[in-house]
């Protein structure tokens, strides 16, 4: 077990350092809007990022799903079936690129309003949607070379694509914002360039030729496309449940405190997108190692991963709260400018109410990648759609009737407790066909 649990630590360190890299994009960009054009260019960037988090979620799932495929065929000898995975993630991945780049050229106005823009931020939304969107071949093809270079047996140039791409991001952010003044663009230029740095470094994977997997040409059939998206779902609802939120919570939020409650939200949103970013890669790093015990039938080793993952999440869960707890007025001045009261208030307030979820967040997260590493992609999307979407919508919106703000914020810890016990009650009955960790 000493020789699993040292393979183990060393694949989720180096997706945990990586997925910090990663969800670093938009955080460096809520940190310079929110100094350079305060509370409206917050509350605008808190409206796009939806969209931001619909693109990665899209990238995510195509590119966990094929990685995965990949990695099961390849562990059961099927190796031409392993490298036509890589084929169809590409092809899959562009396909959706190109709806979301004529979504940005045609539509970023309209999206802007659907989103709850008012006449007072509507123009900086559109910029940043329009931005983010004309880059979005480049966010999805970084998440698939991510997940097969971190499945092909590379956990750290995974992690070195990822943390360089968020650095140059930062540098950037500067650079656009500062010297050249480009504002709300060059936030969104800056973040739209890092995958492109982070793709630069990955390339080194296949001049090296590191590469165990190769590019196959072959017709993409609808049971390929249906079979990866299975596999990767609960990566992209994961990600696309926070799109989901944000526009649900906005909404909400504009009506009982206005762009300074939106404004608010995106403190607490942000912050929260680095604590799951801490989840996603504890769960992407035992992803590889619990599919390819799986391909292998190796159940025992099956379950000590999954076990070893949930250990992990419950601990560093339980280590954000405390941090949150000790220091919610520093995080909540690092984005208020302003020195805005109101937003400070209701900051402080979101971020110890909604930061609780994280005791349960974590191995919910885990769970439902588990279930979709070893095929089991129906109960991976049943787990992830209620935490993710169903359930946090319902709470959202009777908790936020019946308690205003408080309720607003208290509603994903309530959801994230209900898909806990969900999976403690039910997942012993159903997960019996598939390697139970329970």
């Amino acid at each position: 077990m000493n020789g699993l649990k040292r393979e183990y630590f060393k694949y989720i360190s180096l997706n945990i350092m990586g997925m910090l890299g990663l969800s670093c994009y938009i955080l460096a960009d809520t940190y310079f809007v929110s100094n350079r054009m305060g509370t409206n260019g917050l509350a605008a960037l808190n409206l796009a990022i939806a969209v931001y988090s619909l693109i990665h979620g899209t990238g995510l799932m195509i590119g966990i799903g094929g990685a995965t495929r990949y990695t099961i065929s390849r562990s059961q000898g099927k190796t031409r079936r392993a490298s036509e995975a890589f084929w169809d993630s590409l092809v899959l991945g562009m396909a959706a690129a190109a709806f979301f780049m004529a979504a940005g050229v045609f539509g970023a106005e309209f999206f802007a309003k659907l989103l709850g823009a008012n006449e007072e931020i509507l123009p900086l939304t559109a910029v940043y949607l329009r931005t983010i969107l004309c880059f979005s071949p480049c966010f999805i093809l970084n998440n698939i070379v991510l997940a097969f270079v971190r499945n092909d047996g590379s956990p750290r140039l995974s992690m070195t694509g990822m943390i360089c791409g968020s650095l140059g991001n930062i540098v950037l952010d500067y650079i656009f914002m500062y010297p050249l003044g480009w504002g709300m663009f060059g936030a969104a230029f800056a973040t739209g360039l890092a995958p492109v740095i982070s793709l630069s470094i990955l390339s080194t994977f296949f001049i090296k030729k590191r590469n165990h997997f190769h590019l196959i040409i072959h017709r993409v059939r609808f049971g390929t496309v249906r079979d990866l998206c299975g596999l990767g779902n609960s990566a992209f609802i994961n990600e696309v449940s926070s799109a989901v939120v944000l526009i649900v919570f906005n909404l909400l939020i504009l009506r009982i405190s206005g762009n300074v409650g939106v404004a608010a939200y995106g403190v607490v949103a942000n912050l929260a997108l680095v604590a799951v970013a801490v989840f996603t890669g504890t769960a992407q790093g035992s992803q590889p190692l619990i599919s390819k015990s799986h391909g292998k039938g190796e159940k025992i080793q099956v379950r000590a991963f999954y076990r070893y993952a949930a250990a992990t999440a419950f601990v560093l869960g339980a280590f954000m709260i405390l941090v949150v707890y000790m220091n919610t007025s520093n995080f909540v001045e690092v984005f208020n400018s302003e020195q805005d009261e109101k937003l400070a208030v209701l900051a402080s307030e979101g971020l110890r109410l909604y930061f609780l979820g994280f005791f349960f967040a974590g191995i919910n997260i885990v769970t439902a990648a588990y279930l979709g590493a070893v095929e089991n992609a129906r109960a991976a999307f049943f787990v992830a759609a209620f935490r993710g979407t169903l359930g946090i919508l319902i709470f959202a919106v009777v908790l936020g009737l019946c308690f205003g703000m408080k309720g607003i914020w208290l509603s994903y810890p309530v959801t994230e407790g209900v898909t806990f016990l969900g999976i403690l009650t039910v997942g012993r009955g159903n997960f019996q066909r598939i390697d139970n960790p329970f």
